[in-house]
């Protein structure tokens, strides 16, 4: 890779930076020639989550340690890091480092459940499973979650409840190879966080889209509803780190005393 285009006056370290070291023989730095430095040492730190090398809540070494490994400026890494925090992948601790990002029910709450009560409040709904099976996934099963024509999915199906009161019914498609056992032992609430620590699989991100429909009678009915009453349908598609899919979940919501809330940056 030739030098960086580094305008002048630049740190005199950061225009000898190269590609971070090790990435192209471990296979880390494919594909990174084109990308700015910082990008390349993000990639490179999130090759090593997906392989298990820091575990969720586990510190990762400092910045100058990560420097000095990978060949790179100490700004460099902070970039790279400070970019993952905004992502929710780390979590900066002040005076205490950065660590690999938990999914528990705090993170969640803020991140990717946004049914919050008219009041402000957040609350992290509970859960009832109402059915689970294997099965051969259908064309657009297959197609959400990458897989092969006719691969094997879990389908999972639950309430989720406030105050014993039913708020959203959802049904939850994952790819079956990725989570061996899973329909064997009691399903917990916070899936995401079981999906890291039993699993290894982060969810990292996901994509969103929310529509306005009326209830069929069978949703209509777990949500105490008349049938065509109005609720609101979350159709998600969720990414590991590396940006496989790993759930689909569509989710008919009630919204009488909550809403969907967005920050936007």
């Amino acid at each position: 890779m030739s030098k960086p285009n580094i305008a002048a006056g630049a740190e005199p370290r950061r225009a000898q930076e190269r590609s971070p070291a090790g990435a192209a023989h471990r296979g880390e730095g494919e594909g990174l020639e084109s990308k700015p430095l910082y990008r390349q040492v993000r990639e490179t730190l999130i090759r090593r989550m997906v392989d298990g090398v820091w575990a969720p809540g586990e510190p990762l070494p400092s910045e100058i340690q990560l420097a000095a490994e990978l060949g790179v400026s100490q700004g460099t890494v902070r970039k790279a890091l400070d970019e993952m925090a905004a992502e929710n992948i780390v979590v900066r601790r002040q005076g205490r480092g950065t660590f690999v990002a938990r999914h528990d029910e705090e993170r969640i709450l803020f991140q990717f459940f946004k049914l919050v009560g008219d009041d402000g409040e957040r609350h992290f709904p509970e859960s009832r499973v109402l059915g689970i099976e294997r099965a051969k996934g259908t064309a657009a099963e297959c197609a959400a979650l990458a897989l092969p024509r006719n691969g094997r999915v879990l389908r999972i199906r639950r309430l989720r409840t406030f105050d014993g009161a039913p708020l959203i019914i959802e049904s939850l498609i994952l790819p079956d190879q990725m989570f061996p056992g899973l329909a064997d032992a009691p399903v917990p609430n916070n899936l995401y966080g079981l999906y890291a620590q039993r699993y290894g699989i982060t969810v990292a991100r996901a994509r969103e889209q929310l529509k306005a429909v009326g209830a069929d009678a069978d949703t209509a009915a777990m949500l105490h509803l008349e049938p065509g009453a109005p609720v609101l349908l979350i159709d998600r598609l969720a990414y590991s780190l590396d940006g496989t899919p790993v759930e689909w979940r569509v989710s008919f919501c009630l919204t009488a005393g909550f809403h969907y809330l967005s920050d936007l940056t």
